[in-house]
């Protein structure tokens, strides 16, 4: 059985981001490429922002850390700690309103 926290994962992958000149810093914590689930911890300091791009399928983003904003086409919503978010199935993008760590929780479709 795999057991990792979430708490250290998410300090280690900030102070990455703050350090890193694209203010972003991620590791996959469970599946991958080959796997119907996917699991990744992503780090965006403060005004960093992962760009408009497609969902690949099911997915979901957990903040763990700050405060993040989605935006797809007119809609937008705001999360901070705690807060689950679902994507949603058009195509989006997700903003850093301060130093924010995610859960994103991808399962792909077909």
């Amino acid at each position: 059985m795999q057991q990792l926290s979430l708490t250290d994962l998410a300090d280690h992958h900030l102070a990455a981001a703050r350090d890193a000149s694209s203010g972003r810093s991620a590791q996959t914590v469970h599946g991958g490429h080959a796997s119907t689930l996917r699991q990744t911890v992503i780090a965006l300091a403060g005004g960093q922002r992962l760009d408009e791009h497609e969902n690949p399928g099911e997915a979901t983003v957990h903040v763990l850390q700050g405060r993040v904003r989605m935006l797809a086409g007119d809609e937008a919503a705001e999360a901070h700690a705690g807060d689950l978010m679902v994507v949603p199935d058009t195509r989006h993008s997700l903003e850093a309103l301060q130093d924010s760590v995610i859960l994103l929780t991808v399962a792909k479709l077909g």
